[in-house]
Parts: C-alpha cells; structure tokens; sequence
C-alpha cells in the first residue's frame, strides 16, 4: 500500500528538505580539483550533525558513508575513498538525512573544473529530464507517465537510460512503494494521489545503459561510459507537485 502523507507529515519532511538542500549546496561548492571525496564526506557529517539531522544512508545495510561519491563511470552507492578529484572529472552526490522520524534524499551530478561542451550537455540533459517529469507529476497521471517523459527525452538527446535502477516512495522509510522507473508507457501502473511522496531519480549514461554491481556493492556503468545521477523528494499536491530538495541556484 503506498502511503499518504498528512499535513503534519508533509510540514516535517519539508522542514527536512530544506536541510538538505542546504548541505548538498555547501558539498558542491567544495567539491574541486584535489579535494577527497572523503573529506567531501567528512563534512556532511558535520553539517547533518551541526542542524540536528541523522545521516540516512549508514541505516543501509553494509554501507559505510554518510553520502554516495560517484565519478565519471560509477553510479550509484559508491562510498567515499582518498581519491581525489581531478579536473575534467564529473561526480554525482546522493545525499540523505533522517529528520524527526521522516527521510529525504536529493542527488546531483556535477563537472569538476571545466567541462568539454559534450560533457555540459550530457549533465544538462540529465537536470532536464528530471525538469521535464515535474510537469507531468499531479493527481490523474500515473508512475509510467514519469518513466516515459524521461525515457522519451534523454534519448531523444542520443544518450541511454539506466532500466536496472529506479526511484521510490519515501517517508518513514527510506525504500517505500512505488518504485518510480525512468522509463515506462503512459497511462501505466501506479495512479499518483495528493499526499504521496516520491523520489524521482534520472540516471543516464552516455553509452549503452547497462550496470554492473561491482564486488562489495555499488554501480558502474558496463561499457566504461560517463553516468549522471539527478534526484528530487518531490510531493504529490492536490494542483500538481512541490520539490521538497531544490537547491536555491535551481529554484
């Protein structure tokens, strides 16, 4: 059964939201030529800690960080390491907190130093498809309506959508139903209701979208091609949506 927020549930997870938001926006800023990806994580922590917050993601079973770095090729659920970052390189941040009982998590890929004007599409086009799912996130539409925008415009754009990963519904738990595929046929699967509460997740590649899981956990692409990750806590209202984690430069 996919659960429906009350309004006291709702004001709590965007009081949540906002928090992140705020400490995906200071992990970006630092994140530059030569900083680690574990001193990247080393501050999280300390900004979830400094606002009262609880990391989400060390509830995961088996996984050490309190935030997912994953550079070029990888994807998802990879830990925090000494390696540190180089120009041209693009990393994706997945960040998740626990607030007064209630889960948010955002994610966001960005370039490293400059970027080949290839790369800036390719990130574009993964912020966009993410954008373009908004608009059709309201009461009527359906969990395939989501896939299928996303889908249909990402390789639209020549690059491939990632079928073995998808997003969820969140609350009380990190994982709840329904799970929210980025790809998917109109009119399809799970009606959306005022009160739901999901995670929208783009994952793209700028090859073939097949993943490997590599030996200990996490996600590489399986032809070595670049990955972004893009993520929203995004709310179901009686007129349409609210994204309950974007960042103040997107808003």
């Amino acid at each position: 059964m996919i659960p429906i927020k009350t309004k006291r549930e709702i004001a709590t997870m965007r009081e949540g939201g906002k928090i992140l938001q705020e400490v995906v926006e200071k992990i970006l800023a630092l994140a530059k030529p030569g900083i680690t990806t574990q001193a990247l994580e080393t501050e999280a922590a300390r900004l979830l800690l400094e606002r009262g917050a609880e990391p989400a993601f060390p509830k995961l079973a088996g996984f050490p960080g309190v935030i997912h770095t994953a550079i070029n090729e990888e994807v998802v659920h990879i830990a925090p390491s000494d390696h540190s970052l180089q120009e041209g390189e693009i990393l994706s941040i997945d960040a998740g907190l626990l607030w007064y009982g209630y889960y948010l998590d955002m994610a966001r890929t960005i370039a490293i130093g400059n970027a080949s004007d290839e790369v800036r599409h390719f990130l574009k086009t993964a912020k966009k498809s993410l954008r373009m799912a908004l608009r059709n996130i309201k009461p009527g539409n359906t969990v395939g309506d989501i896939g299928n925008v996303i889908e249909r415009f990402v390789e639209s754009q020549g690059y491939a959508v990632i079928r073995e990963l998808c997003g969820h519904g969140i609350g009380k738990e990190l994982h709840e139903d329904p799970q929210i595929p980025n790809t998917g046929t109109r009119n399809s699967g799970e009606k959306l209701l005022p009160g739901m509460v999901m995670c929208v997740e783009p994952m793209i590649t700028m090859g073939s979208w097949e993943v490997i899981r590599r030996k200990g956990g996490g996600y590489v692409t399986k032809d070595g091609s670049l990955s972004a990750h893009v993520e929203d806590t995004i709310l179901v209202t009686p007129q349409g949506c609210e994204v309950l984690t974007t960042t103040s430069q997107e808003a």
